[in-house]
């Protein structure tokens, strides 16, 4: 049987696999709303762009809930922590994430322009808030987030939902953004009518060079503007989970001493320039399909890239560092963590078999001609 801190170690794994799988596989219907405005100019573009996406996005979501939900089995601290600080731009992620739905069902049910304009924006919100807030998300886990626990490990936290908006963390909003749009992009090329998918196409490759940019940019800021955190007490791996039983200390540059002790971690973020530039160059040579996968491994490498340099915090504590939840010290119980991990390994395969089918079975472009054809059964 596995013990209490391999277990751990497993955990941060599937939660970093669950957060890239929802980055990958919902982040393209977010990135390809977001150019719903720009790629289609006439209603039947418009309903070509939204029945590429109109048959997944439901499917995709459930990577969300999974993420939601090993967070809430797994990491019950994380959770009670994260929610609860934040709390209010969780809100506006739901509220927003709720337009979807109601967009894709709307949109045609009235034969008007202004009704159609209405929804289309309202699917271009919907792609936009969550992927800007999910970003912005990442980037407080990086600077901190301004909460203590005292003796009775009761939470306090101190922030609010303006405070969340740091030029730091907006900058990792931007980056979210860039590169949603790109995989988006990357998508409506492989599947959209050819009018639409080469101006996605262009889109991508601005998008991709545009995260190629604001990741560096990040980059720099991490290694010399923003303060790491790093564990100075030895730290028993199996032991209890309470965060008051360590030491931490803060200082720039400290969120890259994993790549010093690990240099195989710096496979993330060469993962995000090499594929980012590949997404560029297999979409001006028409290689839609290879550029889908290159602009995937790119958001992977981002996701990976975060997870690899904050390791083995979860979420820090701008108040004070020494509470910060690390992998070690805010999991559930080790029986928790052993019967959550054979329902993965017998849930997630289900999951990854019943997408691969739904992939094949709707395989191919959305043409114009097929939208004008059965106008009346497609969204």
């Amino acid at each position: 049987m596995l013990d209490y801190e391999t277990l751990r170690l497993v955990w941060w794994v599937l939660l970093g696999v669950l957060l890239i799988g929802f980055a990958v596989m919902d982040g393209f219907d977010l990135g390809a709303a977001m150019l719903l405005p720009f790629v289609a100019r006439t209603e039947n573009e418009r309903r070509v762009v939204v029945n590429t996406i109109g048959p997944f996005w439901e499917g995709n979501q459930v990577w969300l809930i999974l993420g939601g939900g090993a967070i809430f089995a797994a990491w019950p601290t994380l959770y009670a922590v994260a929610f609860s600080g934040f709390y209010l731009a969780m809100f506006l992620v739901l509220v927003t994430l709720i337009l979807r739905p109601v967009s894709f069902k709307f949109r045609s049910k009235i034969d008007n322009p202004r009704w159609h304009s209405f929804w289309d924006w309202a699917l271009f919100v919907g792609g936009l808030v969550p992927a800007l807030i999910f970003g912005v998300a990442f980037g407080n886990v990086l600077l901190g987030v301004p909460f203590r626990f005292d003796d009775m490990l009761r939470i306090t936290y101190t922030g609010n939902l303006f405070g969340l908006l740091s030029p730091f963390a907006l900058l990792c909003g931007l980056v979210s953004c860039a590169m949603l749009v790109m995989h988006g992009g990357a998508y409506l090329a492989l599947k959209a009518d050819r009018l639409v998918a080469d101006r996605a196409a262009a889109a991508a490759r601005i998008a991709a060079l545009a995260l190629l940019i604001l990741f560096a940019v990040g980059g720099l800021c991490i290694a010399f503007l923003i303060d790491g955190f790093k564990i100075t007490s030895d730290l028993v791996h199996g032991g209890p989970s309470n965060p008051l039983f360590k030491t931490v200390e803060t200082g720039a540059g400290l969120w890259l001493s994993n790549y010093k002790l690990y240099p195989l971690a710096l496979i993330a973020p060469g993962l995000v320039f090499l594929c980012a530039i590949l997404t560029v160059l297999l979409l001006w040579a028409r290689w839609n399909g290879s550029a889908f996968i290159a602009s995937g491994l790119a958001v992977a490498g981002v996701i990976a890239t975060a997870g690899l340099s904050a390791f083995p915090f979860l979420l820090p504590s701008s108040l004070d560092p020494s509470v910060s939840l690390t992998v070690w010290d805010s999991s559930s119980s080790r029986l928790t963590l052993l019967i959550m991990l054979i329902v993965t390994a017998v849930l997630l395969p289900i999951v990854l078999a019943y997408t691969s089918f739904a992939y094949h079975v709707l395989r191919g472009r959305v043409s114009l001609a097929y939208v004008e054809k059965n106008s009346s059964n497609v969204y």
